[in-house]
Order: C-alpha cells, then structure tokens, then sequence
C-alpha cells in the first residue's frame, strides 16, 4: 500500500505509444491483454464483469488502454477503488498488464504514472494493489514507486523478508 499520493515518480511514454481511456467494447481487450500475460489467475471473459461492473461512464473514468502505433491496444490498467480496504477509503492500481512483446520499455511505469495521477484527479489520498510473490519484477517496479508491503502477521514478515 502507499499511505499517500504526493510525489509521484514521473515517467512518459516513449515514442509510438499512445494512452487512452476505456471505450465500449474494450472489455474483449481486456481479457486478451491478462490472458496474455497472467499466467497464475483463470483469466475468463466475465471476470471483466465481476472485477469492474458494467458502468461505462466509470470505466471510462477509471480505466486506460495503451495502444501501439498502429492503434493495437497492448496494455491495460486501472485506478479503481475500493470503499472500505483495512476500514477506509483507498485508490486502487488495478489489473496492470502489458503484452510480454512490449515489456521491457518503460511502459509500466508509464502506465503507473498515468494511474496514480488519476487517482489523485479522482480525489484518492492514498492507494493499494494486490500481486502474487512470484511477481518479482512487479514487486520491484511497485516498490520503486512508494508502495510498501502490507504485512498481516508472522508468515508474511518472513515471505516479505525473503522477497526483499
């Protein structure tokens, strides 16, 4: 979790990539960018649906698709949120994925960028995500960007010792 949106790591897309938001129709993007690059959750057709709702005006707010020069969508991520996380309001990065064949050129930490300056548009103060502890190289990039292991007891201090 980060207990604070304020300086936010700065990061721009490199030539060729665009940024833009949820369109209808996008939910099928969707699912091909986190089948695509998810290979520890079912990724289905309607976890869309149950992780995000069916209200497009939100998802336009909330949701970004970057796209190539050709227009192909190839990343996806989402500043949600969550209305009670550990008892209060918190933003939420949500769902972060970029096609393997374009990882590796800063557009993760361009994509987050984009995501926390949402967020605090939105009027989060603060913000959390979920990953796995496999997820070395997201763990790393999150950890460079202010977030900080939320640790609930004796087995996670010493998972996250081991990670660290």
């Amino acid at each position: 979790m980060r207990e604070h949106l304020d300086d936010i790591p700065q990061f721009a897309l490199p030539p060729g990539y665009l940024l833009r938001g949820f369109q209808p129709g996008d939910e099928e993007r969707w699912f091909r960018l986190q089948a695509a690059g998810d290979h520890l959750n079912e990724i289905t057709r309607d976890l869309f649906q149950r992780q995000f709702g069916a209200d497009e005006t939100l998802l336009a707010e909330r949701q970004y698709y970057l796209t190539d020069a050709g227009g192909s969508a190839i990343g996806t991520g989402t500043a949600w949120f969550n209305d009670n996380f550990q008892g209060e309001k918190f933003g939420r990065v949500h769902w972060l994925a970029v096609l393997p064949e374009h990882q590796g050129r800063g557009l993760g930490k361009a994509l987050l960028t984009s995501l926390y300056r949402r967020l605090r548009e939105l009027g989060h103060e603060r913000a959390y995500l979920t990953t796995e502890t496999v997820r070395l190289a997201a763990i790393s990039l999150y950890l460079r960007f202010g977030f900080e292991p939320l640790i609930r007891g004796e087995a996670e201090h010493a998972l996250w010792e081991r990670i660290l």
